[in-house]
């Protein structure tokens, strides 16, 4: 009988098992075959080692793809070009902050968006070329860095609207709806309030002097599609944090407020704290989008990677293009090796982070 009490939860997640087994399991250790062979999607042979092509009219055999090992050339091809690009990186940032024996020598913002150039001599100090591998890599880290800031974005709405009134939950919902809408909604609209030819910051364009707008430029596409996201994404770290604050301990804010603890001490020792789950469900899931979905969803939809080559693409993107549209399976399998290395990583490192901030607070 106890041995039937131990099976039985084994017996109702074995469906669940079976189908992530196949789903997801299964997918990712195909990539990690793939990624380490030349193959072009379309190539297959017999499993016996016969040339398909050889068959006669009444032959059939069971075709397995017909792939080349390369070993780790695909991995090594991703990141050729990386050391002498980030070599460039480093040079062109010695001229901006070490201008030399020219008298003129001061840092300032290109074009408003976060680069700095030297202007030396009335000159400016242009951005090297890179290869499109390492503007990649930029564009993913600038997902990493900036993405997150919708965190404390909702945190703040969240702590704003955690209070009763028709006008606080209809503020709720108005800020939460967007992350009901389709991304490609979403990235539509967004296309229509940075068109420079009428969007409606087209009068900031003819201030500014920006021409081309903000995803038609490819210093600012990137940092224009993230803000989009921004957009749908909010609305979920706010509905988070707002489940998050219907669970924090009324007795321990009262027992602090009558130790004299009021304003940011009150939030920083003993709300914050209370919040670390919902943190952590914030943190994994925008980190999987700045990764993976939102990246890729919003950057196909607004610039599919332009203007230009490679000035807004991510990793996601990449490795669809390559896989799907240039037909390179193996190289774009070792994109989705590396993404999914990334995710990892990330994802217990918050779980290890969230493993001792709950040994502390016991």
């Amino acid at each position: 009988m106890k041995i039937k009490l131990n099976l039985t939860p084994w017996l109702f997640l074995a469906p669940a098992l079976v189908y992530f087994t196949i789903m997801v399991i299964y997918p990712i250790i195909g990539s990690v075959h793939i990624s380490f062979h030349d193959w072009n999607g379309t190539q297959f042979k017999c499993s016996d080692g016969r040339d398909i092509k050889s068959l006669q009219e009444n032959e059939f055999c069971r075709k397995i793809p017909d792939m080349k090992y390369v070993g780790f050339e695909n991995y090594q091809r991703f990141f050729k070009k990386t050391p002498k690009d980030f070599n460039k990186i480093k040079k062109y940032w010695q001229k901006v902050f070490d201008p030399g024996d020219n008298k003129i020598g001061v840092p300032v913002l290109d074009q408003g968006i976060g680069l700095i150039s030297t202007l030396t001599d009335g000159k400016k100090t242009k951005w090297p070329r890179l290869s499109i591998e390492t503007k990649i890599i930029l564009n993913t880290l600038k997902w990493l860095i900036f993405f997150p800031l919708a965190i404390p974005i909702g945190l703040g709405l969240a702590l704003f609207l955690n209070q009763i009134g028709w006008f606080v939950k209809l503020s709720k919902s108005l800020i939460f709806f967007p992350f009901v809408i389709s991304a490609a909604v979403i990235g539509f609209v967004f296309q229509f309030f940075y068109d420079p030819n009428g969007g409606l910051l087209s009068p900031i364009y003819e201030y500014l002097g920006w021409k081309d707008g903000i995803i038609g430029d490819k210093d600012k596409a990137t940092y224009g599609i993230i803000a989009a996201a921004w957009y749908r994404q909010i609305g979920y770290c706010l509905i988070i944090y707002l489940a998050g604050l219907t669970s924090v301990n009324s007795e321990q804010i009262e027992a602090a407020r009558m130790d004299g603890a009021s304003g940011w001490k009150l939030f920083r020792y003993i709300v914050l704290p209370q919040l670390w789950p919902s943190t952590f469900v914030a943190l994994v899931v925008t980190i999987i989008g700045a990764l993976r979905t939102d990246s890729f969803d919003m950057t196909q939809i607004m610039t599919e990677g332009g203007p230009g080559r490679g000035a807004s693409d991510v990793m996601s993107r990449f490795m669809f293009q390559k896989t799907l549209f240039d037909q390179d399976y193996g190289y774009g399998s070792s994109i989705s090796v590396l993404l999914f290395m990334f995710m990892l990583i990330f994802i217990i490192a918050f779980i290890i982070r969230m493993y001792y901030q709950d040994e502390n607070l016991r």
